[in-house]
């Protein structure tokens, strides 16, 4: 039998765990879907209130492991309804010269370029945006975001690379604990459900739940049960990220985010995070947003941040 036969039968027949992942980007007006094997991994929106955002994000076994309010009303079993501004997975803050791009319906931050979309073994999403006043006629300032999308057998994970740019004068970041880089977990992954304990918050130093708000530290993991098993989402911070490790606004009820300018909350007021970046430079954060089946220790966390760091 020739080789190139076998090889080709082989190929064929492996489990689809031991092979390369194809993904594909579908280009719409509203956004990019992105395509994992055929089925759907996320969908990057260009405008979703007040900003972009990345909804829903379909975990390993394809179950949504992110909130769909407000994007989406009337989902069964998702009972909490607030905080409008908290949409899946975004990036904005509560303080930048003076404007709260946090909260809906103050400061815009306007797509205005799709710069990249690409499928393969990977995909690539990289975008251009404006930061805007309210009324949109000042230009606060400007990024660009780079998400690499990757896949294995048990695990999905984003790679973020984003680029502040202080493009009509310096920037100032304040000292807010309203921020920065956000991931609403799924309602059924809340760790406080009424009376009831459910999800987990774990991060790199081992401080869990509570004790895991405000602190800094190399990651940290959300887990919970998704329609009938444990999955969990881990944001990375990386190495050579801005002020890494960064310190963690996560909370019971759902909320998990990267925050590096907040540290007079987060602190009691023993340090102040205000930041000033001057025209003409550039802030890099960089974030890896990992997608797992059970807790931390089944994701193997630690193992892929020491990868990731690397």
């Amino acid at each position: 039998m020739p080789r190139l036969f076998v090889a080709a039968l082989i190929l064929l027949l492996a489990p689809a765990a031991c092979r390369a992942a194809e993904f594909t980007v579908d280009k719409t007006d509203d956004g990019v879907a992105v395509k994992v094997d055929g089925k759907l991994f996320a969908d990057y929106l260009f405008k979703s209130g007040s900003k972009p955002v990345l909804w829903p994000l379909m975990g390993p076994t394809d179950k949504r492991i992110t909130r769909a309010w407000p994007m989406e009303k009337d989902v069964p079993g998702e009972t909490d309804k607030d905080h409008p501004h908290q949409r899946s997975m975004w990036f904005s803050h509560g303080d930048v010269n003076g404007i709260d791009f946090w909260s809906e319906g103050k400061g815009r931050i306007d797509h205005r370029e799709l710069v990249e979309a690409e499928g393969g073994p990977q995909a690539t999403i990289v975008t251009k945006n404006d930061w805007l006043s309210p009324d949109g006629s000042e230009l606060i300032c400007q990024d660009e975001r780079r998400y690499t999308f990757h896949a294995d057998g048990d695990r999905r994970w984003i790679d973020v690379e984003i680029d502040i740019e202080a493009a009509d004068g310096p920037v100032v970041f304040g000292d807010t604990k309203e921020g920065s880089f956000g991931v609403r977990v799924a309602s059924s992954m809340r760790v406080q459900q009424g009376v009831k304990v459910v999800g987990r918050i774990v991060n790199s130093e081992g401080q869990e739940n509570l004790a895991a708000w405000g602190k800094p530290a190399a990651w940290v993991d959300y887990s919970g049960p998704v329609e009938g098993e444990t999955l969990g989402v881990a944001i990375m911070n990386h190495p050579e990220s801005f002020r890494f490790p960064t310190h963690w606004h996560v909370r019971v009820y759902g909320l998990f985010a990267a925050n590096p300018f907040g540290l007079s909350d987060f602190t009691g007021g023993e340090s102040n995070g205000e930041y000033t970046l001057p025209e003409g430079e550039t802030l890099k954060l960089r974030y890896r947003v990992l997608l797992h089946k059970g807790d931390e220790k089944e994701g193997r966390v630690a193992e892929m941040f020491e990868q990731y760091s690397k």
